[in-house]
This record gives C-alpha cells, sequence and structure tokens, in this order.
C-alpha cells in the first residue's frame, strides 16, 4: 500500500473519521489551551479549528453548549469574547490529563473499593446519576447496590460525589480477598464484570489509524500540520481510553493492546510536539501578545517532552 503523505493523511481521517466540534474544541482546550493559562481569544480558536473544517457558527455553538455543560466561562472585552475553562472544571481536565499522558502502570495490591446502597436510601435520579458516572471511572456494577474497582482512585471518587451531592449517601470501603476462605478465580470476576472487546477494539483501531504516521514523525512537518496530527492524536486516543476501566496489569489479558496505543501516541506525541507548539503560540499571540508559552507540567507529559 502507497505511503500518505501528512496532507494525505489528515484529508483521509478528517474524511473517514471526522471529530464532533463539540468533543474536538474539549480535546483542543485540554491538550492546547490548559497549558498556556487555560484561557483563548475567540479568534485564536476559530484559527486553531479552521483546518478541521470547523467554522466560526459551529464554534460558537459548541463553546456555548460547553458553557452550559459547565466546562467552559465566557469572557466579555468590549467587541471581542474569550473562553477559560471554568476554575470547577479544572480537577476534571487534570484527572483526564492525568490518565492520556501517564503511563499505564496501575498494579494491583489486592485490594478492592466498594461502593454498597442500601435499597431505597437514594432517589432514583441520583442513583442514575452515580451509575453512569461510575461506570464512567471505570467501576464495574457486581450486584444490584454494589459497584467495585480493583484500583479506585480516592481523589477522583470524593470529588464525584460531592460533585453529584451523594456525600455520605454511599458506605465506600475497601475489601481484600480471605486467603483461607477458598473462592472463584479472580478471572471470572473480572471477566464478568468488565466487558473489553470494545476497548481492545478501540485500542486497535487508533493502532491500525496512527502506525502509518511513524515512518512521518521525522520529516519535519510543518506547525500546523503537526498541530492538527497531535490534537486528532489526542482526540482519538482519549476517545478509547477514557472508556477503559483501568484494571490493575494483571488483571488484563495479555497482550493487552492499551500498552501499544499508549507507545505509538508517546512516540508520535514527542516527534511533532515542538512544532505544533509554535502554531499553538503563533495562533494565541495573534490575538494576545502576551500569552504565555507552555507551563512546567507540558513537558511531563508521556514521561518528559523535549
Amino acid at each position: 500500500m502507497k505511503q500518505l503523505t501528512s496532507t494525505e493523511w489528515i484529508a483521509h481521517f478528517l474524511a473517514s473519521d471526522p471529530p464532533r466540534s463539540k468533543s474536538l474544541v474539549m480535546t483542543i482546550f485540554g491538550d492546547a489551551v490548559a497549558p498556556h493559562g487555560g484561557t483563548v481569544w475567540l479568534g485564536s480558536l476559530i484559527e486553531l479549528l479552521a483546518p478541521f473544517g470547523v467554522n466560526d457558527r459551529l464554534l460558537r455553538t459548541s463553546v456555548s453548549r460547553l458553557a452550559q455543560d459547565g466546562w467552559l466561562v465566557a469572557n466579555r472585552d468590549r467587541r471581542r469574547s474569550s473562553y477559560s475553562i471554568l476554575p470547577q472544571a479544572l480537577p476534571r481536565f487534570e484527572r483526564a490529563n492525568r490518565r492520556i499522558y501517564a503511563p499505564l502502570e496501575v498494579h494491583w495490591d489486592g485490594q478492592w473499593t466498594l461502593l454498597l446502597s442500601a435499597g431505597g436510601a437514594i432517589e432514583a435520579p441520583l442513583r442514575a446519576a452515580l451509575r453512569k458516572e461510575l461506570l464512567w471511572e471505570g467501576y464495574a456494577q457486581m450486584s444490584p447496590g454494589v459497584f467495585g474497582h480493583p484500583a479506585g482512585d480516592a481523589e477522583a471518587l470524593r470529588d464525584m460525589l460531592v460533585r453529584l451531592g451523594a456525600e455520605g449517601k454511599l458506605f465506600v470501603c475497601s475489601a481484600r480477598a480471605l486467603p483461607q476462605v477458598p473462592g472463584r478465580p479472580l478471572p471470572e470476576l473480572v471477566g464478568e464484570g468488565w466487558d473489553l472487546s470494545e476497548v481492545i477494539a478501540g485500542y486497535q483501531q487508533f493502532i491500525d489509524q496512527f502506525e502509518p504516521l511513524l515512518a512521518l514523525k521525522d520529516s519535519g512537518l510543518p506547525p500546523e500540520q503537526a498541530f492538527v496530527i497531535r490534537t486528532l492524536l489526542i482526540h482519538a486516543y482519549r476517545r478509547v481510553q477514557l472508556h477503559d476501566p483501568m484494571l490493575p496489569v494483571e488483571l488484563l489479558p495479555d497482550p493487552w493492546p492499551g500498552a501499544r496505543a499508549y507507545e505509538l501516541a508517546r512516540t508520535l506525541y514527542r516527534a511533532i510536539c515542538g512544532a505544533a507548539e509554535e502554531h499553538v503560540v503563533a495562533a494565541m499571540r495573534r490575538e494576545d501578545p502576551d500569552a504565555p508559552l507552555a507551563d512546567a507540567a507540558f513537558f511531563q507529559r508521556f514521561g518528559g517532552l523535549d
């Protein structure tokens, strides 16, 4: 098969798997805007979204909806508008970033995090919201009223319960198997609690889409193309990885395609990051000459950037 040029690869990707504009704006805020202070003028945002085929009208609709959803806040300065990450949303951006850019090295210490609710103690709307958020955080429903995870993030769990107004309404505890009492094999529990087939397929699709770019990573991409590819890379990886329940490596199938997908994302991101940053800074400084360079945390992504 003929090796595509970077221009051809971008055109093919946007035609075959176009990202939704609202989700794409979220990716750009998390990957490109947050490291530069978390605020961007609308004109700069329009410039950053233009190569993806997102026009002015569609962008305004997307940021307006994200503001309504509690992710962004609009700021006015005479006739100009800027958008910032809402302070209350920062912890969620930071948790997502830890998952996206950190190595998949969650190891199991034998502990389970369990959440238990008594039958009618929680009203139906809150129960539905809790179920949705817990599944998003990778928890499995073990039985009616019981959710569990072998590597639960206590900080993320606490923040989620506070945000939903469910603090103090569930029993939250840690547990481990009793070695002197025989039980079912653990892989059976994992297999019943988590259907990993879609996550595996998602990681494999990501690998198939982005592996051809390895041949181009040292070719000196123009800044705008590097930014587009970096954004599509994180957008596609985030879409799969945020549905990964992040089980400890000891409980995953071997080989686990998520590890290969992470190494691919890491290799490509590190190769094109510098050129992509040139485009981000140039776009932001066309509207704000004092827009800051990326912060120190940015350079810790994927184990360290040049």
